[in-house]
């Protein structure tokens, strides 16, 4: 209505104004029947996206969008799209908005839409609050979630053809993710509305609720930005959970509902300060689509161990490459980086034996320190470069790989991850010396001299990475390694001990022996469970802490740290719950198992203050394998269960939960059913 020239001129005053200050984003909204090439020439000039108002098939937009005399606006509005869809508009094409009426046919009016290949749909609920309820023909409070619901289920079965900002809204809190639209979510509100006469005011559904609403008393003349977005009203919508109604906070959707739009949660006697007017709706809504995706939705390492090996490789990966971004200049590492390129390179052989010190736990260790010291300024390029240097040599050395290995010591001695530590000279010195595989072993050529070690050479300047095997009962894929040695174990909230003695090392085995046959004995499946993924045990100074839990550190997946001197029965409950915290840390660090974004707090049955989802989530997950140990050792908690129970539940209502941490739940759920039967 405005027309070309005086568009014209809103563009080239906001352009010229905001150049080189911030980018500009402009779009237009609008039912469509003006549309022509004047407007469109003039909205490519300026990069003016169009979005357009459209309620579905001609039955469902003639029921509120006639013209004065009655005639249908439909084949405009069709005429409209159809042009915004052709070259050279095509890029403008923003999408179609969609306003929900139960009235019409729900899988008619996706139909429609999808037919003109929007960017993307939306669907919004008609403005109303609990002074001026929503029709409901029906009757019944959830009527616009089941017609939204079977709006999903028709676009489900279609493959998802367009996206849906509504539906990807609510599958993104689900996964733990952010809102994607003002009407859903707790993500703070930003926006300022500039009327025609520069009166500043709050968004525009506010004035649907009652008269002066959305008003705040500043205009563009007078008072800056930063005063509206001060204003209480604006400010109200940026609170996240603070800024919804009790009820609303207690409610374990709120996270991807968000107490509805704010315009909707009006009621006279107490303003916004109440839940939204469709919260049947909504909550059913929610769960509706919970329902539905849960399965597809939920992260697939929850319940496969190979599939949370494979995101922790990958994860490593990403790490080292992120590393290598910062490094590559340095000589020595971009030496070594060709090196293990090499490796990968050799076929099945090196791809093996790159993969298998790659994913040693400590190699995780020393590359998130690396990333650290390089964040805060304090990066030791010729150290990242010693170790990835002994990393690479030792996957030359495993995969047997014809391949030259130069490795740098320092202090007389370098260590070669998964195999060992071999001293080169007196402490102290620093050098370099290549290494290379020979028919029984390994060997070193220093200068002129060369001298074997490995497996079978007893070289005394040797010392090899010990190992241990429990029962066959274990069902580990390899023996498990006692690591000793690489300078990264020191990880743990405890210090690893020094190199063990040869007997140390024979009696740790053997309790490890017994402690492992306990376990298998007393929880057969717990025991099982604790071996998936298991390759590395560090012993830890000290004896058992109270309770007797194992010790998880800053490394990769597959290692826990034991206390040496603790005995068979407190040994075996640290490996047990050593090993269930790895997996929990393991799942937390690839899939979303609640989100960050709030400062929920949950009353724990073991401690005295609130505590955030993922304390209270740690400590169910250990305790019910504790609770199960004890049961079958016959030293039961009193009111152990009672307590894992209560935690549960309290679990089973946190909003923040995702939901692959709702699955996570019901799996406790069911293990605890276990025990107690």
């Amino acid at each position: 209505m405005a027309g070309p020239a005086r568009l014209r001129l809103v563009c080239e005053e906001f352009s010229r104004a905001l150049s080189g200050i911030a980018a500009l984003d402009l779009r237009i909204h609008t039912n469509g029947l003006q549309l022509s090439t004047r407007y469109l020439d003039l909205f490519d000039e300026f990069g003016v996206r169009v979005g357009i108002s459209l309620d579905g098939d001609r039955a469902a937009n003639d029921r509120h969008r006639r013209f004065a005399d009655g005639r249908t606006s439909h084949p405009l509005v069709l005429a409209a799209v159809a042009l915004l869809r052709s070259e050279p508009y095509r890029h403008l094409y923003q999408g179609l908005l969609c306003t929900v009426d139960v009235a019409n046919d729900p899988v008619a009016v996706l139909d429609a839409l999808v037919e003109l290949e929007p960017p993307r749909v939306d669907f919004l609920l008609p403005h109303a609050t609990w002074e001026t309820p929503p029709a409901r023909p029906d009757g019944a409070p959830d009527a616009y979630a089941r017609w939204l619901l079977r709006i999903f289920d028709h676009w489900d079965r279609l493959g998802r053809p367009v996206p849906v900002r509504l539906f990807e809204s609510l599958l993104s809190t689900l996964r733990g993710g952010p809102s994607l639209t003002e009407s859903l979510g707790l993500a703070p509100t930003d926006l300022v509305v500039v009327e025609t006469d520069g009166t500043l005011e709050q968004v525009d559904s506010l004035k649907s609720a009652f008269e002066g609403a959305a008003a705040t008393g500043f205009n563009v003349f007078d008072h800056a930005f930063d005063q509206v977005a001060a204003h209480p009203g604006v400010r109200a919508r940026q609170l996240g959970l603070a800024g919804v109604s009790d009820s609303c906070r207690r409610c374990p959707v709120v996270r991807s509902c968000g107490g509805g739009l704010y315009t909707h949660r009006y009621r006279d006697r107490n303003g916004f300060d109440n839940p939204s007017v469709y919260c049947t709706d909504l909550r059913e809504l929610v769960d509706g689509v919970e329902g539905r995706t849960a399965r597809r939705e939920t992260a697939p390492q929850l319940s496969d161990p190979a599939e949370l090996a494979r995101s922790q490789q990958e994860l490593t990966r990403i790490l080292l490459a992120r590393l290598h971004e910062d490094l590559a200049a340095d000589p020595g590492w971009a030496h070594a980086w060709e090196l293990l390129a090499t490796v990968e390179r050799a076929g099945e052989a090196g791809t093996d034996a790159l993969d298998a010190v790659l994913d040693h736990p400590f190699t995780r260790t020393w590359v998130l320190a690396a990333l650290d010291a390089a964040r805060d300024g304090t990066q030791d390029a010729p150290e990242a470069a010693r170790r990835l240097t002994a990393l690479a040599a030792a996957a030359v050395l495993r995969g047997g790989l014809d391949l030259p290995a130069e490795v740098a010591y320092r202090d007389g001695e370098v260590y070669l991850p998964t195999l060992g530590l071999l001293r080169l000279g007196e402490p102290g010195t620093e050098g370099r010396a290549a290494l290379h595989v020979t028919d029984d072993g390994y060997a070193v050529r220093d200068g002129r001299a060369e001298h074997r070690f490995g497996p079978a050479a007893g070289d005394a300047r040797w010392q090899p990475v010990r190992t241990w095997s429990p029962g066959p009962e274990a069902a580990l894929v390899a023996p498990v390694a006692l690591e000793d040695l690489d300078p990264y174990r020191n990880c743990f909230p405890r210090p690893p001990r020094l190199r063990l003695g040869a007997g140390e090392a024979e009696e740790w085995r053997g309790r490890l022996d017994r402690a492992w046959a306990l376990l298998h004995k007393a929880v057969p499946e717990f025991a099982r469970a604790a071996a998936a993924g298991l390759t590395t045990l560090t012993p830890l100074a000290g004896g058992p802490r109270a309770g007797g839990w194992g010790e998880a550190g800053r490394h990769g997946p597959g290692a826990l740290g034991v206390p040496y001197a603790a005995g068979v029965r407190e040994t075996a409950l640290a490996l047990l719950t050593g090993r269930r915290r790895t997996r929990l840390r393991a799942l937390t660090e690839v899939a979303d198992l609640y989100a960050l974004d709030g400062q929920w707090q949950h009353r724990s049955p073991w401690r005295e203050r609130p505590v955030p989802v993922s304390r209270l989530l740690a400590d169910v997950h250990e305790r019910v394998a504790v609770e199960a140990y004890r049961r079958a050792t016959a030293t039961p908690e009193p009111g152990g269960s009672d307590r894992i129970h209560r935690a549960l539940d309290r679990l089973s209502e946190a909003a923040e939960l995702t939901v692959t941490g709702k699955s996570l739940v019901a799996e406790l759920r069911y293990e605890l059913k276990t025990v107690d039967a």
